[in-house]
């Protein structure tokens, strides 16, 4: 079974099965993504995917939970993802999960019974590039959405029943509106309590739009300092009732797992002794390898 092109998957899917079921991203226009830059979106043929599905069952017959690939499988009509899922299910009947990326705008398309349908046929934890509560932000970002649309579609799939990941992406603002960034994805955060919060932090790779904004003065990122302050202000201003905090991204100057709200103290702390051993670098912006990955701190 083979994949076409480059393969992303959130670092939670380690164990799963990988199964490509369109190529690159039916949106492709976020300004600080490089994922696909040169991929034309297209869906893979049923003949295809169920070919795959077939290979992976005689290679990995107990396999309990697969991901669909690329970039927003959840773009597919819901007829398409449940012959998926019907497939895997025949194929992998140990298979207890499918999840994939997904947007907001692929959700909106998909009716509250269809949203049920799909939860019935095992399709959950959906990974949603949120990114922001700051609507000039996910203007700026070109998300496609505004944070009132995100709320609306995100307690949409709570009341089908799915869980999903909640994307947040620290330094969305920029250098002038880190404090108004942290305070409206806290809020949305609050106002649709996911069950997985997925933080990184913003950073630009050759290729996207952000990456000439940051190289020719458009974009002003923020410090190290900024984003320090911005990961303590949001997590102070979160109100969650039992949400897993997944900042382990290699971009965050502070990585780390938590739970919230239990282990809400022991992360501002952590933030807060971070900010004291860094203070002679808080002026300085972070210096970054592959995947924005923090190479000096």
């Amino acid at each position: 079974m083979n994949l076409t092109g480059m393969v992303y998957r959130p670092p939670y899917e380690a164990n799963s099965l990988l199964l490509q079921v369109t190529l690159g991203c039916s949106h492709n226009k976020c300004s600080f993504c490089y994922m696909y830059p040169d991929v034309q979106f297209a869906v893979c043929p049923m003949e295809q995917v169920e070919a795959d599905i077939e290979e992976a069952a005689e290679a990995w017959p107990n396999v309990k939970r697969v991901f669909l690939e690329h970039g927003d499988a959840f773009v597919l009509s819901a007829d398409r993802l449940l012959n998926i899922a019907d497939s895997i299910h025949r194929n992998l009947p140990n298979a207890e999960t499918i999840a994939m990326y997904a947007s907001i705008q692929n959700i909106r398309r998909k009716t509250d019974a269809e949203l049920r349908r799909l939860r019935d046929a095992g399709i959950n934890w959906l990974d949603i590039g949120v990114e922001s509560g700051l609507d000039s932000a996910l203007q700026y970002m070109n998300k496609g959405h505004t944070a009132a649309e995100a709320q609306k579609q995100l307690l949409r799939l709570t009341k089908a029943g799915m869980d999903y990941s909640f994307n947040a992406i620290l330094g969305c603002g920029g250098a002038e509106r880190w404090e108004e960034n942290a305070e409206a994805t806290a809020r949305l955060i609050n106002a649709v309590q996911p069950h997985l919060l997925f933080l990184g932090t913003l950073h630009a790779e050759p290729g996207c739009r952000l990456y000439a904004d940051m190289k020719n003065g458009t974009f002003r990122e923020c410090t190290i300092g900024q984003l320090l302050d911005e990961q303590e202000l949001l997590i102070r201003r979160l109100e969650l009732d039992n949400t897993i905090y997944f900042g382990s991204h290699p971009s965050n100057i502070v990585p780390m797992q938590a739970r919230l709200p239990v282990h809400k103290e022991e992360m501002l702390a952590i933030v807060r002794q971070t900010r004291e051993q860094l203070r002679s670098k808080l002026e300085e912006y972070p210096v970054r390898g592959g995947e924005g990955s923090i190479l000096s701190r």
